[in-house]
């Protein structure tokens, strides 16, 4: 038999699902455990953690025992948590940025005031502890402007406030409501720029990089970018917009600055570094930055990339990432997130679901398994406010958003809730 690489991935949702196909697409004999895992991941041969795991020393622990060779987080908040620190400690490799790393994301207030720092384009801004002072800062810059909390908050910490009334009913929830707890102990209060979003995700071992197709996310949960936020109803990759010449600019302006600036505040960036790109008249500026893959986008980026992914993610661990075979396909790929009634507000669980199957074989397109769980009959029922993405990928965008919402319809379960209008703003650039 073939030596067997082992491999653990962090994390139970989409992406983790998405990560775990794009490793299985190579050549190479690998055995995948996840923790917490998706019954999505384990119907592709991966196993579940099953012993009790109370905390990350837990699962470095655990990881011991069973000799994982490499462990891929997916998530941000055991990143920020410093999940690699603990399994570095006990000399395991991880994919994934330190704790200190991980402060790009895990506090605004860092990150902020290392793009002012080091001179990386972004919004103008200020940060407060006190809710006062950030009164008499709105007073003084008018609206509209946008309000965020410094912490994590699951992607619902920033507030795009129209008047200061709204700034200041935001302040009110966040300082003395405590809407968002401790994430909300310092805030960010800045300009709110204007243009288009974009998603660029670096792959670096803390010296040596490759940039991922850029993508493009939809946010909120309706067409036409209406009604709430939620944590991305779809995605599509490459995005247009950035075309070669804007992403020239991208990793001049942002992204060599970025990893030089986090070398010299003695925080290696190792991972994959996610830019949010706000594509203004001035130029690119950047959002905000996340310590992990983005999801959706990851299900739109990743069928696109042609890699032993195993090697890529050991090497970004290892300081060897200039080493990896690396090409990219250059066709297209959509995701659409199939989601409960009512997300992303309260939402009904146990909904069962059929036509995955059919889905499944209509060819170049995947489904990834992200709030689905098993019901007493071993059935497939929704579990979460997110339940599915399906991903198609063509060479030219117009079929691979027909093939991604072919897939859509052959899947069926009560409350079924989609937007379809995913990639529009890509399809406007290509007509």
């Amino acid at each position: 038999m073939d030596f067997m690489n082992t491999v653990l991935i962090v994390g139970g949702g989409g992406r983790e699902h998405a990560l775990l196909k794009a490793l299985l697409r190579s050549e190479r004999a690998l055995c995948v455990f996840a923790y917490p895992g998706n019954p999505g991941m384990e119907r592709d041969g991966c196993m579940l953690v099953d012993q009790p795991i109370e905390n990350w020393d837990d699962l470095a622990k655990w990881a011991s025992e069973n000799e994982i060779d490499l462990t891929i987080v997916g998530p941000e908040v055991p990143l920020v948590e410093g999940i690699a620190d603990t399994f570095n400690k006990e000399g395991l490799t991880i994919f994934g940025p330190s704790k200190a790393a991980a402060r790009i994301e895990g506090s605004k207030a860092f990150s902020k005031d290392l793009m002012k720092k080091y001179g990386i384009p972004t919004a103008d801004f200020q940060t407060f502890t006190d809710k006062n002072k950030a009164h008499a800062y709105l007073e003084e810059k008018g609206a509209p402007i946008v309000v965020k909390v410094s912490g994590l908050a699951a992607g619902k910490g920033a507030i795009v406030c129209d008047t200061v009334k709204e700034a200041k009913d935001a302040l009110k929830d966040i300082f003395d409501k405590k809407s968002f707890g401790e994430a909300g102990e310092t805030v960010v209060i800045e300009e709110k720029m204007s243009g288009e979003e974009a998603s660029v995700f670096v792959l670096t071992d803390g010296k040596s990089y490759k940039i991922l197709p850029a993508a493009q996310d939809h946010k909120t949960i309706g067409d036409n970018d209406t009604g709430p936020n939620t944590g991305g109803m779809g995605a599509y990759s490459p995005a247009p917009i950035v075309d070669g010449a804007l992403m020239a600019r991208i990793e001049k302006e942002i992204i060599v600055p970025t990893l030089a600036a986090m070398e010299k505040e003695k925080s290696r960036y190792r991972g994959v570094l996610f830019i949010g790109i706000m594509v203004t008249k001035e130029g690119p500026k950047v959002v905000e930055y996340n310590c992990r893959f983005g999801d959706p986008e990851t299900e739109a980026i990743l069928p696109l990339v042609q890699c032993d992914w195993y090697e890529a993610f050991k090497a970004c661990a290892k300081g060897r990432l200039s080493d990896v075979k690396w090409s990219v396909d250059p066709g297209f790929c959509v995701s659409v997130v199939l989601a409960s009634k009512g997300y992303p507000g309260k939402f009904e669980k146990g909904k069962v679901i059929s036509g995955i199957e059919m889905a499944e074989s209509k060819g170049a397109l995947d489904v990834y398994f992200a709030g689905v769980s098993l019901d007493k009959q071993e059935r497939l029922v929704t579990g979460g406010g997110r339940v599915l993405a399906v991903s198609s990928w063509a060479p030219a965008l117009i079929d691979a958003v027909a093939q991604a919402y072919e897939g859509v319809a052959e899947i069926q379960f009560d409350g079924k809730t989609f937007r379809k209008d995913i990639a529009a703003k890509g399809l406007k650039y290509t007509k």
